[in-house]
């Protein structure tokens, strides 16, 4: 016990020495440049992680591109192991042929719990195992992919492009990043609950469920970062009061939709059976905590995840015109098609999308918990209880992977001509080489949902409307990372009406 206070007063005490010691190198956007990270005694590598806090996912990056092997071991204090890796063996071995090794673990769980309860990316075993079943079945389904290119179509054509015209017309500086994510949250509670929250108004207004949620993300993923929020969720104080708060709000809500989707099938039992929530519900799933965990985790994944992607999408179409004339003529060109065989056939577009994700994923990193020993296809020991995360950011930047223009945008990468027909053919990677969408049994249920949705704003955007960064050249926004990857600040920007 003695022992156990000194070695976490000590922490504290270092803790404080480097929050006054590098506030001011902090602020800057750069990581610190370093090949090797130095560990010592009891501390282990917890120096080199507290300077680089604030661009972990960067300098974590940099160490598994400097390493041989695509792999490198953290020491935290007191000899605990953090392995990282980018290393396409050791990816497939933790989310396929060991995956029954390599769970969520109790502290990813108890740290999201209040949050995400038993919902399935916050789940393992049967718990996860059964949420998966159902709802794969539902995804699978010719009706649903129908009532998703509707919702889409709707938000796009009635909200999102309204907006972007009057934002041209008036000459208005728009956050590019927040406009993208009304989007995706009014469409994923239209497809998860069949409710309108209408995020994406001309007024942009602060919808009390959408607050409610965002702030919920945001803490919760803060949780990861802290030493003592328990501390601060047993007394209800600071952030840890307005967690409370917004979980109650956005319980409640889910659960009076639930009440009230379960009296609307009760009276009416032929009606059309179209979100996923109406789909659970008929198909004899009636545990309200059960559905509003499972639809929370969808509604978490459907808006963070494409409004991440679109955002650094765009960004990096601005900075490279010549993508940006090519994605144009193949709208032009694929324009007279029903919808879902339009975006199919979208393969250019397909590849920038995905060359996107490559140099910035949704989901920059993704840790697993060691349930017992085990050695990694690279030679790496994992003791049980290790922490190993597979760094898809880090994976975009192997020239190993991706050869020595790997810094470059290019969506070329993704394609080969066909010698007969002169077209693209789309040629896609593995997915333990690029897990964007996850891979093995995990792998993301919605990624076809995501691809149409992307598209159909891509198209729908770029035909109309060139998009502008109000910051001008020369200034890089920053890649931070929550639960998902964010652009530091927002995406400014202005519209410009396309000429015809």
């Amino acid at each position: 016990m003695v022992v156990e206070l000194f070695v976490s007063f000590s922490l504290l005490f270092l803790s404080l020495f480097f929050i006054f010691s590098t506030t001011k190198s902090s602020k800057s956007k750069t990581p610190i440049s370093t090949h090797l990270s130095k560990s010592y005694p009891l501390i282990g590598n917890y120096l080199d992680i507290r300077a680089n806090w604030n661009h972990r996912v960067q300098w974590t990056s940099d160490l598994l591109q400097n390493s041989p092997s695509a792999t490198y071991v953290l020491h935290r204090p007191l000899g605990a192991r953090a392995i990282l890796t980018a290393n396409p063996a050791n990816v497939q071995h933790i989310l396929k042929t060991h995956f029954h090794l390599y769970q969520k673990g109790e502290l990813f769980r108890s740290t999201l719990f209040d949050f995400l309860g038993n919902g399935i990316f916050n789940a393992d075993g049967n718990t996860w195992k059964f949420q998966r079943q159902v709802a794969s079945h539902e995804f699978n389904t010719k009706s649903l992919r129908k009532f998703v290119e509707t919702v889409v179509d709707t938000e796009l054509y009635e909200r999102l492009i309204p907006i972007l015209s009057s934002a041209a017309a008036n000459g208005t500086v728009l956050d590019f990043q927040d406009i993208l994510q009304r989007f995706a949250f009014d469409n994923i509670c239209k497809i998860a609950f069949g409710y309108d929250p209408a995020y994406l108004l001309p007024s942009l207004p602060q919808a009390k469920f959408a607050q409610a949620f965002e702030d919920s993300v945001r803490i919760s993923s803060d949780r990861f970062n802290s030493l003592f929020w328990k501390i601060k969720r047993a007394f209800g104080i600071g952030s840890e009061k307005r967690l409370r708060e917004a979980m109650s709000e956005v319980r409640h809500f889910a659960v009076n939709l639930v009440k009230e989707k379960k009296e609307e099938l009760k009276e009416n039992s032929s009606i059309e059976s179209v979100d996923l929530l109406s789909r659970f519900l008929s198909s004899g799933h009636s545990d309200e905590t059960f559905i509003v965990d499972i639809v929370i985790s969808f509604i978490l994944a459907g808006r963070d995840t494409t409004s991440a992607a679109l955002t650094w999408f765009f960004w990096l179409l601005s900075k490279h015109p010549e993508v940006e004339t090519n994605i144009i003529k193949e709208i032009h060109e694929k324009s007279e098609m029903p919808v879902f065989e339009e975006v199919k056939d979208m393969v250019y577009t397909h590849a920038s999308l995905c060359e996107s994700m490559r140099l910035y994923p949704p989901v920059p990193t993704d840790s697993k918990l060691a349930v017992g020993d085990d050695i990694l296809p690279d030679g790496t020991p994992v003791t049980k209880g290790n922490r190993v995360t597979y760094h898809p950011y880090a994976m975009g930047r192997l020239e190993t992977l991706w050869g020595v223009d790997w810094a470059d945008y290019k969506p070329e990468r993704w394609l080969e001509r066909d010698t007969t027909s002169e077209k693209w053919n789309f040629v896609g990677r593995d997915t333990y080489t690029y897990p964007v969408f996850q891979a093995g049994p995990r792998i993301c249920l919605g990624k076809e949902m995501a691809f149409l949705q992307m598209k159909r704003v891509v198209a729908g955007v770029l035909s109309r409307f060139k998009v502008v960064p109000a910051a001008g050249d020369g200034v890089e926004p920053e890649f931070v990372s929550y639960l998902t990857a964010k652009m530091k600040g927002g995406f400014p920007v202005k519209i410009e009406e396309r000429v015809k």
